[in-house]
């Protein structure tokens, strides 16, 4: 049996904002969308907000290899913390494209440079709050 994990985010309310963001970040790829009021089944009464009919219930965004999932949730309270996205870029100018584009209305914690491990790595939070690290591969040395 084959296994896969893909990080599902929840942006209480900002969802829509958030793929704009990514799409212009880092180039996601929506593979899909659906709003609340598309779901084919009605919603539980009280289980989203008031006016939330139009917010994302699911998206499916691919990033490079990778396919990350994001809603707007149920209203609930929530938050970013206990993890990050990595981020692996062929070369160091897409790495600080990449970089600067996240941290734009976040924070850098670790600014993009080299390190023990490799010639380009940083940190961010991005205006979301979702921890990112930027990094290029090492390369390995010709033999």
């Amino acid at each position: 049996m084959s296994k896969l994990i893909q990080p599902y985010l929840f942006f209480q309310g900002r969802c829509d904002e958030a793929i704009d963001f990514y799409r212009a970040a880092i180039g996601a790829e929506v593979l899909m969308v659906m709003r609340y009021s598309e779901c084919p089944d009605p919603m539980p009464p009280g289980m989203i907000p008031p006016g939330w009919e139009t917010k994302v219930m699911h998206a499916s965004l691919r990033i490079g290899e990778s396919v990350v999932m994001a809603s707007d949730g149920c209203g609930e309270a929530g938050g970013f913390e206990g993890f990050s996205l990595s981020l692996t870029l062929s070369d160091e100018a897409a790495a600080g494209r990449a970089f600067t584009a996240l941290a734009e209305g976040g924070k850098v914690t670790m600014p993009l440079g080299k390190t023990f491990w490799t010639t380009c790595f940083g940190m961010l939070e991005d205006r979301f709050g979702i921890g990112w690290m930027v990094t290029v591969p090492e390369q390995a040395p010709m033999a």
